[in-house]
């Protein structure tokens, strides 16, 4: 069971509030997964890997969204949802007051953790102003993971020396994420002149030979840069979401 929901338990099992048989009863019958008949809404996975279950809105109802989002929120204290909009946000943020949204990277999320020192080490670089929106997302997820970001945009291969005025500040990151459509050559050319980890996010801005990001996802996997890992076309979320994790453990471990 989550060491959370045991802490809070034996809390008012000690204060007073509760008898000894209601804690046994509640740790006995404390539901880790709320079944619905369109969701089954995981609990312990924050206690697992590290951060609660995280909401796509596509191809959701917003009464799905809702009634997901809000349990995690009450649960954990924090909320992610993706790829949503301005629509669904007015409903949830009826429910939840303290949402927030994204028009860019059309996110919604709420926070009532405090999290006062976020990690430092994350730095995040897009190629072209057309991706900052994927860019934005990977922000947004690694900030409510813990981390801190700083974000460097439209540096692409078009303008080497835009990335070049910018090169002291983007070898001092630990992780870089790169966010680029067009041919994606810029994870390449940004993996020969830094020591740090790469996670490349192939975007689908282009014209019609990109292939709706196909092409620039291409030009990552065959990279011959070393130290570069890619994730899915256009997914922001799983870029910052693998940058906070890999930061988490290193702080960890040092």
């Amino acid at each position: 069971m989550n060491k959370k929901i045991l802490s809070e338990i034996f809390q008012r099992l000690e204060s007073g509030k509760i008898s000894k048989n209601k804690a046994i009863d509640e740790i006995l019958n404390k539901r880790l997964i709320e079944e619905y008949d369109f969701a089954n809404i995981d609990y312990e996975r924050e206690e697992r890997v590290g951060f609660p279950e995280v909401v796509f809105g596509s191809d959701k109802t917003v009464g799905q969204i809702i009634k997901i989002s809000k349990n995690i929120f009450n649960h954990s204290g924090v909320v992610l949802i993706t790829r949503t909009n301005y629509e669904v946000y007015k409903s949830v943020s009826n429910e939840i007051p303290s949402a927030k949204f994204s028009e860019l990277s059309k996110c919604i999320w709420a926070d009532k953790r405090n999290i006062v020192n976020q990690i430092n080490g994350i730095t995040i670089i897009s190629a072209g102003t057309s991706d900052i929106h994927i860019a934005e997302e990977a922000k947004i997820t690694a900030n409510l993971m813990g981390c801190s970001v700083k974000m460097i945009t439209d540096v692409g291969v078009a303008g080497l020396h835009r990335l070049t005025n910018r090169l002291e500040e983007i070898r001092k990151a630990k992780i870089i994420i790169v966010v680029a459509g067009m041919e994606g050559a810029l994870a390449s050319v940004i993996s020969g002149l830094v020591k740090s980890p790469i996670i490349a996010v192939p975007t689908s801005i282009g014209y019609g030979a990109n292939f709706e990001g196909i092409s620039a996802l291409l030009s990552m996997i065959n990279s011959c840069a070393p130290g570069i890992s890619i994730v899915n076309i256009n997914n922001g979320f799983g870029a910052g979401y693998q940058a906070a994790m890999i930061l988490k453990v290193m702080e960890e471990t040092t």
